[in-house]
């Protein structure tokens, strides 16, 4: 491809792009492909003549595209926002075109491993100098770090590469860590003869948002020599809004901060920007210094070699891109982007709350929704999976106190009111359709007419006739199960005389004689295979 075809083509794929950023909704948001689908439709080896970029073109929509989630679909509102923008989108091409190698940060999972090493470095100088007659491997042995429970997995990932102990923390009911929770577990690690180094507190965390309390966590952290790093993903994009700025009180306690541009502010895929108090911590803990990287002015002070501040010596220009997004959008229009999202989760929780159904998990501060249908964590399970088998919207979910919860995150920068209305639509629709039909005023009426017999959830075996029980059930339990249950009720000989169910708070209510006895045999098997509980409720009305 020569300087013309370049420029041709270069022109092509950007109406390319563009006709694809304007249709995104009108495409599934998740592939409905199988894995490995991509085998079959390219070549086990490379082309041994050149191919016409037309013939690339065409491919990329038969072969690539029906395998792509598409990130920036306003139907996306899984994990954290992947930010997007057209000056972004010009800017890595430039980016591209320039090929500078450059020497400054990746990700935040980096971030927060270069942090980590910086502090276990620190802390090995210090207790060294304390403690002369421990080796290197004493101390390393000792090294204990903390996190929230409710941190990103690669904090934990950070201390397995580090080699040093990541214990979590518990959290209060707005799952956050509080002071507490952090002096207690360093009093019981000293008292156990381990050295407390490294905390990393989240502002944001992934699950629902949450956010650690810096202010008492903080001087406890200082006082005690304890590195003191902020993740601020997704939420530190936020805190260029005045309002947000309370949740940074207590950042003066520590020792370094990250957060990902690329998230939330608008800047393309990867940009994730580090502080750290002290430079000479974490060159201290990185510096090689070889005769073929060294030049005259690496000591003057007037330049800083940020290859002595990271894992990998080079790194893309990802500043040009920061650089296009601030001028292009100007500090206002990055923050009504931001207030705009928020806006919009609001929105999806008020259409939550008004359906009483479903419950809200978490305090909704930014652009995260947690949320679950009132229920068990099956019930709500097999909702996320109709959701995105459906394929209309996306989502992920989490735990939060042990309940299985779903996360709807206010991701695309085109996503609207109209979207949210309809992944709303999606999500009650599925829930219906789930539940069933549930004439709530029909219930006491029908229960008070119906003396002298007992009620029993469909989470317990019902001694009925066992095409009834099939039929009832056939919707959440597996082929397998309803074989079985066949079996067991094809020997089970009593007469039953058989009454419709009533429905109530999506449960299915069976009516039976006072007298009917539960074969012991079925009720045993579906008590060993987990599917009951002896505490499902037994209703009985004299």
């Amino acid at each position: 491809m020569d300087i013309a075809e370049y420029r041709r083509r270069g022109k092509e794929m950007v109406d390319y792009i563009a006709d694809y950023l304007e249709s995104i909704e009108n495409r599934d948001v998740y592939p409905n492909v199988e894995p490995g689908y991509l085998r079959k439709l390219i070549p086990e080896l490379a082309p041994e003549e050149p191919e016409t970029y037309e013939e690339i073109m065409k491919d990329v929509e038969r072969i690539i595209m029906p395998g792509v989630t598409h990130w920036h679909s306003p139907y996306f509102y899984a994990y954290f926002p992947a930010a997007s923008s057209f000056p972004g989108m010009l800017a890595d091409m430039l980016c591209c075109a320039i090929g500078c190698i450059g020497f400054s940060w990746g990700t935040a999972s980096e971030a927060t491993l270069v942090s980590l090493l910086g502090a276990r470095s620190k802390a090995l100088k210090r207790l060294k100098a304390e403690h002369p007659s421990l080796s290197e491997a004493e101390i390393l042995n000792k090294l204990v770090a903390y996190t929230s429970e409710q941190a990103h997995s690669s904090v934990e990932r950070a201390g397995l590469i580090g080699g040093v102990q990541m214990k979590k923390l518990p959290t209060d009911e707005k799952f956050a860590v509080q002071a507490s929770a952090l002096m207690e577990a360093i009093k019981t690690d000293k008292a156990a003869g381990l050295i407390p180094f490294y905390f990393c507190a989240t502002l944001g965390t992934t699950p629902s948002c949450a956010f650690d309390n810096l202010l008492e966590t903080g001087p406890i952290c200082n006082s005690e020599h304890i590195w003191m790093h902020i993740d601020a993903a997704y939420a530190g994009s936020a805190f260029i809004c005045p309002e947000f700025r309370p949740l940074l009180n207590g950042v003066e306690f520590a020792d370094s901060f990250n957060f990902n541009p690329h998230k939330w502010l608008l800047v393309n895929f990867d940009c994730s920007a580090m502080w750290v108090k002290k430079r000479t911590d974490i060159i201290g803990a990185f510096k090689m210094d070889p005769l073929y990287l060294q030049h005259d002015h690496q000591e003057s002070g007037l330049v800083t070699d940020y290859r002595h501040w990271q894992i990998p010596l080079g790194r893309r220009f990802r500043s040009l891109k920061l650089w296009f997004v601030f001028r292009i959008y100007g500090k206002k229009g990055l923050q009504e982007h931001i207030r705009k999202q928020v806006k919009l989760a609001h929105e999806f929780e008020n259409l939550v709350l008004q359906d009483d159904r479903f419950e809200i998990c978490a305090e909704v501060i930014m652009g995260l929704v947690c949320f679950r249908l009132k229920g068990s964590n099956e019930l709500n399970e097999n909702l996320l999976k109709m959701i995105n088998i459906s394929r209309k919207i996306h989502l992920v979910p989490c735990h939060l106190a042990g309940a299985f919860v779903l996360r709807l995150a206010v991701c695309a920068r085109t996503t609207d009111s109209k979207h949210i209305h309809l992944a709303w639509k999606t999500i009650s629709e599925m829930a219906t359709e789930l539940l069933g039909k549930q004439p709530h005023q029909n219930y006491e009426d029908s229960k008070n007419r119906l003396t002298g017999y007992r009620y029993l959830t469909r989470n317990l075996i019902l001694a009925c006739e066992h095409s009834m029980v099939i039929s009832s059930l056939s919707s959440v339990w597996p082929a397998w199960m309803e074989m079985v249950i066949h079996q067991y009720m094809a020997s089970y000989k009593e007469s039953v005389t058989h009454m419709a169910p009533v429905f109530t708070d999506g449960v299915h209510y069976y009516v039976l004689p006072q007298d009917i006895k539960i074969p012991d045999e079925l009720l045993m098997l579906k008590l060993q295979l987990g599917m009951c509980r002896l505490s499902d409720p037994v209703l009985t009305q004299s």
